[in-house]
């Protein structure tokens, strides 16, 4: 059942739930962006829970609090979502959990995601970027509906980018990488050997990717026996 809620009464108990410590503590770990009052994500989705509301989440996401976009992730309905609204949000990402939490919350369920995330991935801005990686990590986890073959398709983009030395950048990648061949079955065999490659790329960033992915591929799996 939907629950009715404000946006005033949502402001009035973010600011109640204000933690400055928190706020010092987030900024350590590079979160970042906007008004912060430090408020959990434990909080912020009891408040979201029952609630869809895409005006509210437009509100919300405008409201230049930092926990604010946050709740707005969780609020709107991915049926309203347009790629113009995703496209403005993500020109707006100042910090990897905005941007986490923006794709794997609502943007995955959003009719174009599959369409953007080629797009994002050529952008240079580091969070864009991110947000197209997180965005495929995001679809092989929990969008069984999409096929293996689609998924497949992101590979050639986590090869491409994973030249990217940037910190958030390359996690993300990474992360694409492994939920693929975790999550995805059928595609093992190429998301070890994609991780495989780029384990002998001569380039540091690449290199990593690969390596971190190969080691918990074969942690998790064992090596990977070739057909013959």
């Amino acid at each position: 059942m939907n629950r009715t809620v404000t946006y005033d009464e949502l402001i009035a108990e973010l600011k109640q739930l204000a933690n400055p410590k928190n706020v010092e503590g987030q900024q350590r770990f590079s979160i970042r962006g906007g008004i912060q009052l430090g408020v959990s994500m434990y909080d912020l989705r009891r408040m979201a829970k029952g609630v869809r509301d895409h005006e509210l989440a437009v509100h919300l996401w405008n409201s230049g609090i930092h926990e604010g976009q946050l709740l707005a992730t969780l609020v709107d309905d991915p049926a309203l979502m347009t790629a113009e609204q995703m496209n403005a949000w993500v020109n707006g990402f100042e910090s990897w959990d905005i941007c986490d939490q923006a794709t794997d919350n609502l943007f995955i369920h959003a009719d174009g995601i599959l369409y953007l995330i080629p797009v994002w991935a050529k952008r240079e801005e580091e969070f864009v970027r991110r947000a197209a990686f997180s965005s495929i990590a995001a679809i092989a986890w929990n969008r069984p509906d999409i096929s293996d073959e689609v998924v497949a398709g992101f590979l050639p983009l986590v090869e491409t980018y994973a030249t990217d030395p940037r910190n958030f950048v390359k996690k993300a990648v990474n992360w694409a990488l492994r939920n693929i061949g975790k999550r995805r079955v059928s595609l093992r065999t190429q998301a070890f050997d994609c991780a495989a490659r780029l384990a002998q790329s001569q380039i540091p960033a690449a290199r990593w990717v690969g390596r971190d992915a190969l080691r918990e591929f074969e942690t998790k799996f064992g090596p990977l026996k070739k057909e013959t």
